[in-house]
């Protein structure tokens, strides 16, 4: 089959972390005995050591000096670059299922939509990052920004991000929508909304659909047999 990357997206307090372990815990699952596959969970911002030092700029209290919006899009490609280099390619390379928490798709819903920023540029920046590499399935968890700014305010103190104004957070939930419409095979819509077992059913369904896809023809794994 090879290596995957499956990415999880959506606003603030949508629940990406919460089902990305959940998830992990159920592909082990499925492979411990069938076949040893690797199931690595990482996250942007933050995924490597230089990407927890950008994170920490990005990601603070807010109380220092505003962050230009050009100045946090190059932060968050910086970021980018370092992860798919030091941690998604060579996991990819080993035939791994990465789990991954934000990755292109953020940069244009947050940047792009949210900030206002150049989509052309942000494409160009996204393919410099990235080397071209794109995730393989996007989940995209998809829940009123009203319910999810509650969410995330009842977690305690809120980001740098996700204190920005309704207005910003619908924008981004703007571009999330446009870019489901726009890549329909590779994002897929789940209603973040429901409760976190049901939340991770329409997960499990879809990634068994998946997997039985991408493992047809290699019978050592479980999916192209009994479809989980």
């Amino acid at each position: 089959m090879g290596g995957k990357l499956i990415v999880f997206e959506g606003v603030e307090g949508c629940g990406k972390t919460t089902q990305i372990q959940q998830l992990r815990e159920w592909l082990q699952s499925v492979y411990s005995q069938a076949a040893p596959i690797p199931v690595v969970a990482s996250h942007e911002p933050g995924g490597t050591e230089l990407g927890l030092k950008l994170r920490s700029l990005l990601l603070g209290d807010g109380t220092g000096k505003p962050i230009h919006d050009s100045a946090e899009l190059l932060l968050f490609a910086a970021d980018r670059a370092q992860h798919v280099e030091e941690v998604l390619k060579p996991q990819l390379a080993l035939g791994a299922i990465v789990l991954c928490d934000r990755y292109t798709d953020s940069t244009v819903a947050y940047q792009g939509y949210g900030r206002g920023l150049s989509l052309p540029l942000i494409d160009r920046l996204n393919s410099i990052a990235t080397g071209g590499l794109e995730s393989d399935l996007t989940i995209w968890l998809d829940v009123d920004v009203e319910v999810s700014l509650v969410r995330t305010r009842g977690r305690g103190v809120a980001d740098r991000i996700e204190q920005e104004t309704l207005a910003f957070h619908r924008r981004v939930q703007q571009g999330y929508t446009q870019l489901a419409q726009t890549h329909p095979k590779r994002i897929v819509r789940v209603d973040a909304s429901l409760s976190e077992a049901d939340v991770q059913q329409q997960i499990q369904a879809i990634l068994a659909q998946r997997l039985a896809q991408w493992n047809e023809g290699h019978r050592v794994l479980p999916f192209s047999e009994s479809g989980a």
